[in-house]
């Protein structure tokens, strides 16, 4: 009897993205779950009205703790993670039918995604390199690891990858890529502090270019053209900001904490 997958999709407010996400899922799910963490935009309302979609809701605290929480809801043994903005492709859904209509050797399966900014395929940087582990025994794997960064491990240490990529839209614009990009730095930053890690003035200075020379030139992200020179500055800005807010927050005063009281004979001649 084929292995059954059950399809997770955790969301919040991915109205623009849910029907077609749930399309391509359902080129290989026997079941979609939709692990929703308090839409508002109609994501809900979509997925509950779609014959097709399981809907199990909770609060959000970290992606981590919500996709572990999320995995054990999966009616089925295999499960695959599917965020919102990522897509099953025929030749992928087509590479996993035949896994699990046979016998897998393995107990998870790395895929390998296509990156997309605003639309555009990335052929080069290290986008290009980007690979998950999303396909896996449910019993068998869990998210470890840095709350917005961490992966999948399975406990039996038996993984191997697929051929076929999915394709990820990872971005349609700079303005919502900056709210992710502040959460991710804060995040990061957070955890080193929590740690005991230092602030480095050598860290900042030299692996911003570091990076950007990585993504663009050693990569290949040239070839790329001007998505592949947006991806390496970028690149380069975030490994500069999660230093920053390192220092942040081992020097960072409080507004006011260095601000000296105005004597009243000047605030008088202020106001007037």
């Amino acid at each position: 009897m084929p292995n059954q997958l059950t399809v997770i999709v955790p969301c919040k407010n991915e109205l623009s993205n849910i029907t077609h996400c749930v399309q391509s899922a359902l080129l290989v799910a026997d079941e979609v779950l939709i692990a929703d963490s308090g839409s508002t935009d109609g994501t809900l309302e979509f997925a509950q009205s779609h014959p097709a979609c399981r809907v199990e809701e909770r609060e959000y605290r970290t992606s981590g703790d919500f996709k572990n929480w999320a995995i054990p809801q999966a009616t089925h043994n295999w499960v695959m993670i599917l965020d919102a903005d990522e897509r099953v492709t025929p030749a992928l859904a087509t590479e996993i039918k035949t896994l699990l209509n046979g016998e897998p050797e393995q107990d998870g399966y790395w895929i390998y995604r296509a990156n997309h900014l605003m639309g555009h395929r990335v052929n080069h940087t290290d986008w290009a390199r980007d690979k998950v582990l999303r396909l896996f025994q449910r019993d068998l794997g869990r998210y470890e690891g840095p709350s917005d960064h961490g992966e999948v491990v399975v406990s039996t240490g038996k993984v191997g990858k697929l051929t076929e990529r999915m394709d990820h839209y990872t971005l349609w614009s700079w303005g919502d890529y900056m709210k992710k990009f502040d959460r991710y730095t804060r995040v990061q930053a957070e955890q080193w502090y929590e740690a005991g890690r230092k602030p480095s003035w050598k860290r900042m200075l030299f692996q911003p270019p570091l990076r950007f020379l990585r993504d663009y030139v050693f990569f290949k992200g040239f070839l790329d053209g001007c998505v592949g020179m947006q991806i390496a500055w970028t690149a380069a800005f975030y490994s500069y900001m999660k230093q920053a807010r390192l220092w942040e927050l081992h020097h960072g005063m409080q507004h006011g904490e260095v601000e000296k009281p105005v004597p009243a004979s000047e605030a008088e001649s202020i106001a007037a």
